[in-house]
């Protein structure tokens, strides 16, 4: 897991670049459940100030998916932008999905997980092979059906007025 921590009590403050590059063993290491291979690099912009630390993923690559209907494999490309926000606290707690509170005497950060979350939030949950993709379309397009009406405004206030129950006749000449 130490291949990616990043100390941060070495660093100075000011903007830290890191490089890493994410293998098979990367997934296996994090988790395999979802996802178990795949081929990522990441770019990681940490800055460290005096009261947070700011951190800028920049996650592309491709993950090694199974089509759910042909079970066929294929590759599915990912561009994944996203921001952590580590603020200094009492007690170390995620506050949202982009605030973290880390404690003053915490020495590293694990950006693997993040990583890894990161990345398996980007894969869709219907997984489709690239050539089925257009065949779906079609299904979905299939079940619209347009329907033309030939009948003017007038004939359609007409058969509205014979379509109405009797007994609400009287009701409708009250209203006269």
């Amino acid at each position: 897991m130490k291949d990616f921590s990043v100390n941060i009590i070495g660093l100075s403050n000011k903007v830290h670049l890191f490089h890493f590059e994410l293998k098979d063993a990367f997934f296996v290491r994090y988790g395999k459940e979802v996802l178990s291979k795949g081929d990522f690099v990441t770019e990681v912009s940490l800055d460290k100030r005096e009261t947070f630390i700011e951190v800028d993923f920049k996650i592309s690559g491709q993950a090694d998916l199974i089509c759910d209907r042909s079970l066929e494999p294929f590759d599915h490309h990912l561009n994944i932008t996203r921001k952590v926000i580590f603020k200094y606290g009492e007690e170390a707690q995620e506050v949202s999905d982009e605030i973290v509170i880390i404690t003053q005497d915490q020495d590293s950060i694990d950006l693997g997980q993040f990583m890894y979350e990161f990345i398996v939030l980007a894969i869709p949950i219907k997984k489709l092979h690239p050539d089925l993709r257009n065949e779906e379309g079609d299904d979905d397009e299939s079940d619209v059906k347009i329907v033309y009406s030939t009948s003017t405004e007038k004939e359609q206030e007409e058969k509205k007025e014979e379509d109405i129950d009797p007994r609400w006749e009287k009701l409708k000449k009250l209203k006269k």
